[in-house]
């Protein structure tokens, strides 16, 4: 029962009450499905203002800079957790025990192989195809291989499903990369973990041995759990979206990946190394960031500032920290990370940015340090992918395992109103 209401006027109907209720933090909502009675409905494009569902899962506050996953702090969960534990944390709603943990991860390793057909599925594509369209066709060709994990009315199901999506997410994007540059693919290694195997897959041989650097391992694992989930954004909500119709498991999640793969959505950090490129020199930084500071110029600064956050972003400071770690442990030489830096120290300096709270976020750190650890920009927005599966799974398990109505999103209808057809003879 709401205990507030809002009473809007609407001519020629009168007024109309509308509940307001109180989530555990942030915004009251209105509750406008009383409108649909009396013939109106909400105009709200882009559904900035609309909340679509109640959900327990990650909880963001643009305005102070907060993101909270289950009620955790994402500094926090990245100082001291893993993306494991992150991930059963999404899942489950609590922090694991050792035991529970132990159990979760060695499942996730149990399951982190591919069907052998698979392998085979690969070739159908083209060796340059982009490595986000051959991941979304093999995540949604899943469901032609794992029938057994298919009844979404099954708990049980629904559990299998999500723990070969977070196991085989890292093994398939090896395979896309692998495939993309026409090495052999690599089989998972059971006693390595999720960060340190996923690096393994990607740049092992069968002719050498790869050994896991432990900072590029750590690094790996923040960059999955800071991308772990982000509440209602495009592709959490085409996840939702395309489970509300009762899709499998393995569809929806492609469909996600298909959204994510928008350069406004998952691309950002691709854009980052796109945008140094197109610096080329630390001797063109003033220059571009006088054209960055010209509104009437279309150039615009990548990895800075964010739509959600007005102040800045709890991901980047320890995505900054992570990167510092990295390029310190590599010694590397690189022209493109020194115009970051360069572009870092300005941002942080310069009055025009701080401001316009125009702060380097998570994708400015993440493209960069991806780019150190050796991995192509193409491939930057798959990590996302691979990284973003738990929060994928947890808001579609949450929505299946309550009740809920397939999404009919309505219109602002403007064409033609009805009309005659006029036979093609007298057109």
């Amino acid at each position: 029962m709401a205990e507030k209401t809002a009473q809007l006027t609407v001519e020629g109907i009168g007024t109309i009450d509308l509940p307001i209720y109180s989530g555990s933090t942030g915004p009251d909502v209105i509750d406008v499905r009383g409108l649909t009675p009396k013939g109106l409905f909400t105009f709200d494009p882009g559904f900035v203002s609309t909340a679509a569902c109640e959900s327990k899962i990650t909880y963001i506050d643009g305005d102070k800079g907060i993101l909270l996953h289950r009620g955790y702090p994402i500094d926090q969960l990245a100082e001291q957790s893993d993306y494991l534990e992150t991930c059963f944390l999404l899942l489950y709603g609590e922090l694991p025990s050792a035991e529970e943990k132990e159990k979760f991860a060695s499942t996730i390793t149990r399951h982190t192989m591919l069907h052998e057909q698979l392998n085979h599925f690969f070739n159908g594509f083209r060796r340059d195809a982009h490595p986000m369209a051959v991941m979304c066709g093999v995540v949604g060709a899943l469901s032609a291989f794992y029938h057994d994990s298919l009844d979404i009315g099954n708990e049980y199901h629904r559990e299998v499903a999500a723990y070969r999506l977070i196991a085989k997410m890292p093994t398939i994007a090896a395979m896309v990369y692998k495939y993309s540059i026409g090495q052999p693919f690599m089989f998972p290694r059971n006693d390595l973990s999720y960060a340190g195997n996923f690096l393994h897959m990607m740049f092992a041989t069968p002719c050498e041995e790869y050994v896991v650097n432990p900072v590029l391992e750590r690094a790996m694992d923040r960059i999955f759990l800071l991308h772990a989930d982000h509440e209602q954004n495009a592709s959490t909500s085409t996840v939702r979206l395309a489970g509300s119709s009762g899709a499998n498991p393995f569809a929806c999640i492609a469909a996600g990946i298909a959204a994510l793969w928008g350069p406004a959505h998952g691309g950002a950090n691709e854009a980052v190394l796109n945008m140094l490129e197109e610096i080329g020199d630390e001797s063109q930084i003033d220059e571009f960031v006088a054209r960055a500071k010209d509104k009437d110029d279309p150039f615009r600064l990548m990895g800075f500032g964010h739509r959600v956050y007005k102040n800045f972003d709890p991901r980047a400071k320890v995505m900054k920290q992570t990167c510092d770690e990295v390029l310190s442990e590599l010694g590397i030489d690189d022209p493109l990370l020194k115009i970051a830096k360069r572009l870092e120290q300005i941002a942080i300096e310069d009055p025009y940015f701080a401001e316009r709270k125009l702060y380097p976020n998570v994708d400015f750190y993440s493209g960069i340090i991806l780019k150190a650890i050796g991995i192509p920009t193409e491939m930057f927005t798959v990590i996302f992918a691979t990284g973003r599966t738990p929060g994928w799974i947890a808001h579609w398990h949450e929505m299946i395992s309550g009740p809920y109505r397939i999404g009919r999103p309505r219109q602002l209808y403007t064409g033609n109103t009805q009309r005659d057809y006029t036979p093609i003879e007298k057109r």
